[in-house]
Order: structure tokens, then C-alpha cells, then sequence
């Protein structure tokens, strides 16, 4: 896809999005009728997910050759993802002791969502096992990403090991990659009709909470935003310039179409397709880098995710009037910073690992009710932030001395 297609495809989207606010507001029947063509439009994208991670995976572990450098890789990644996650916590934890949203706030009846409910009981132990699939067939069929990436990881490796008797299954999976970018690029020509019927729909849906976003829980809500704005404006920015040598403001500009399709859509992985073909045609990153930190970031790099966990257990905290001490908050920095791993790459994901954060420090978990009515907005926030990390990843890792040597 040319440049020119996309800055205008970017454009659509955003006056999609534009239209589909005015929309949701004035016209909330006949957007909630369109919206079939921004599920069409999700299903595409879902449609080439699995695929698409498990041959960008298989690709990107084979092209690094040496095993030993796929291990060394493997770890400078992780090391990038905890750092900035830890960073991000550590914005969000500052920000809602200055601001205190919580205080003054007071209870009302909630009950706690199906989805959190349903959660209660599992550990992290739960999360290992899960990162083995007992039938990988049954993994991908479920949107599982964790074990599948673990499995095309495995193979990669194994393919590499074998030597000739593996290049014909490697060029397969060649082939799949590129057919599934080039499904990609048809789909983004449909993203601003995409985005019109889904925010339409979302905003037809939700205006009865949005009093409660501007009033009740504004200031929770703008404490988490401007954390987010932090860690995305200035962290990440510094991060891709010393580290991944590109322009900031250009790297975004570029990346914009997966920007806004993670707000629109709340879903890491099903922004993956097109984060990927904005990382490695629109600002060149190698596709090695992008292959293997990319899918490996919608599922375990959470960055806003990881912030929004401790603003909101700190927000629960003020309300029901619980004064944390400094070890309990380093407590909420490392369960929030370690929770978010294990965050699906999916809506209010981050709400479900909520669970784990609020009972490492004894909270109630009648919380979580006070801020489900928001968390359509605050998901899509900390989803672009999510992806906007995943993209400054792939380039930090570009410029490695792996990547450097083996190019």
C-alpha cells in the first residue's frame, strides 16, 4: 500500500470516527442498524489473526538463524516489555496520589460484572499451564494467542535446527505470511466505514453513562487518561528515539491506522493484522524485529493496561476510605506490572486481571462494579496505548545487535 492510499485511508478513519460520534449522539436507532458493518469489518480482521501470528512467528524465529539468538532476543524483548509496563504503573501510581479521584466520591449500589465474576479463583499458576496447549487446533479455534505463540515458537526453532528438511515447510509458511498481509491491505480500504458503524454503535449504546463519565468518575477517568498521555507522549517517544533511532512524529503518523483501529476495536490482537503492515511497510522496520515482537506484544506487553490496573485499585482504595501504605502500593506496582502479562488481548480484559490486583492488597472486589459503567472508554484508551508500545517495541528491537548481525 502506498503512502499516499494511506494517509487517506487514515483520514477516512478519523472522519469515520467523527461521523460515527455525531451519529451514536443524534442518530442512535440508525447507527445501531449500521452496526453490522463494523462487526463485518472486526470478523475480517479476527478472520486473519491466527494465521497471521502463527506464520509471522515461524518466519521470524527462523530468520534469526541461530538458536542462541532467538534466546537472546527473547530476553532483551521481555526486558523492553517490563520496563516500560513498569514505567507506566509507576506514572499511574504517582498520578492518583497527587490527584486522589477517589476522595470524596461517594458509594453507590453496583454489582460486580459476569465477566469479573467468572474469573475469581484462577491464578497465576492457571496462566502457565494455559501457555501449553494440550490441541493447538482447539487453541487457535478459541483466539487463544499465549500458547500459540509458544507452540510457533517451538516450532521455529525446530524448524531451524533441521536444516534443508525444513525450508520447504519454512517457504509454506513464507507464502501464508505474505498472502495474509496481502488480505490485510484489502481489508484497511474498508476501515473508515469500519469505524463509523462501530464507535456509531458504541456511542448509540453508551450515552447514558456518559453523564457519569463527565461527572461521578470524571476525575478517575482523567487521572487514567493523563497517565496514559504521559507514558505515550513522552516515555515511548524518548524510548524510540535513543533506542529505536527513528522519528517520533513520523514513526506515529505512519502508525496511525493501527492506532485507531485498537481504539475502535478495544483488541490488541485483532489490530494485530494491521499493526504489522504499518510497522514493516509504512516505516520500514525489519520484518524479522516486527514478526517476532509484534504478536508476542498484543498478547503479553500491556502498558496501558498495566496503568489503568493500578489508578483504578488506587481509586477503590480512596473510595471506601482504605489508606494503602508505601508497601502495599509497591505491592499493587508489581501485581499490576505481572497481572497485565497475563491480560488477554481482547475488551475489558484489563478489568478481568483487575481481580488479581485487588486481592494481593485485600480490596474489595465490589469495586470493580463502580467502574465497569466507564470502562467502554477507558478500554479503548489503554488499548492504543497497548499497541502504540507494541510498535515502539518492534523498532527498539530492530536495532539490537541481533538484529544488526544476523541481517
Amino acid at each position: 500500500m502506498t503512502t499516499r492510499t494511506g494517509n487517506l485511508i487514515l483520514i477516512g478513519m478519523i472522519g469515520g470516527a467523527i461521523l460515527g460520534v455525531l451519529g451514536g449522539l443524534y442518530l442512535g436507532e440508525f447507527m445501531l442498524h449500521l452496526s453490522f458493518l463494523g462487526t463485518i469489518f472486526l470478523n475480517a480482521l479476527k478472520m486473519v489473526v491466527i494465521p497471521l501470528v502463527v506464520a509471522s512467528m515461524i518466519i521470524g524465529v527462523t530468520s534469526l538463524g541461530d538458536i542462541r539468538t532467538l534466546g537472546r532476543t527473547g530476553m532483551k524483548t521481555l526486558a523492553y516489555y517490563l520496563f516500560t509496563t513498569g514505567c507506566s504503573v509507576l506514572i499511574g501510581l504517582i498520578l492518583v496520589n497527587i490527584i486522589q479521584p477517589g476522595v470524596g466520591v461517594e458509594l453507590w449500589e453496583t454489582t460486580l460484572p459476569d465477566m469479573v465474576a467468572e474469573s475469581q479463583g484462577k491464578t497465576i499458576v492457571d496462566v502457565i499451564i494455559g501457555l501449553v496447549p494440550s490441541n493447538v487446533i482447539q487453541a487457535a479455534a478459541d483466539g487463544s494467542i499465549l500458547p500459540l505463540i509458544v507452540f510457533s515458537l517451538l516450532f521455529g526453532g525446530v524448524l531451524s535446527a533441521i536444516g534443508e528438511k525444513g525450508k520447504p515447510v519454512i517457504a509454506v509458511f513464507d507464502g501464508i505470511n505474505t498472502a495474509m498481509m496481502k488480505i490485510v491491505n484489502i481489508i484497511i480500504l474498508f476501515a473508515p466505514i469500519g469505524v463509523m458503524a462501530l464507535v456509531g454503535a458504541i456511542v448509540a449504546e453508551k450515552r447514558d453513562s456518559i453523564d457519569q463519565l463527565v461527572s461521578g468518575l470524571g476525575m478517575y477517568s482523567l487521572t487514567v487518561v493523563l497517565g496514559l498521555i504521559l507514558h505515550a507522549f513522552i516515555v515511548l517517544p524518548l524510548l524510540l528515539h535513543f533506542l529505536g533511532r527513528q522519528n517520533p512524529w513520523r514513526y506515529f503518523l505512519n502508525v496511525g491506522e493501527a492506532l485507531a483501529t485498537a481504539f475502535t476495536t478495544a483488541s490488541s490482537s485483532a489490530t494485530l493484522p494491521i499493526t504489522v503492515e504499518a510497522v514493516t511497510e509504512k516505516n520500514n522496520i525489519d520484518n524479522r524485529a516486527a514478526s517476532f515482537v509484534l504478536p508476542l506484544g498484543a498478547t503479553i506487553n500491556m502498558d496501558g493496561t498495566a496503568l489503568y490496573e493500578a489508578v483504578a485499585a488506587m481509586f477503590i482504595a480512596q473510595i471506601f476510605g482504605i489508606e494503602l501504605t508505601i508497601g502495599q502500593q509497591v505491592i499493587i506496582f508489581l501485581t499490576a506490572t505481572l497481572a497485565s502479562i497475563g491480560a488477554a488481548a481482547i475488551p475489558h480484559a484489563g478489568m478481568v486481571m483487575m481481580v488479581t490486583v485487588l486481592a494481593a492488597v485485600k480490596l474489595p472486589l465490589e469495586g470493580i462494579g463502580l467502574i465497569f459503567a466507564i470502562d467502554w472508554f477507558l478500554d479503548r484508551c489503554r488499548t492504543t496505548v497497548n499497541v502504540w508500545g507494541d510498535t515502539v517495541g518492534a523498532a527498539v528491537i530492530a536495532e539490537t545487535r541481533e538484529m544488526k548481525t544476523t541481517a
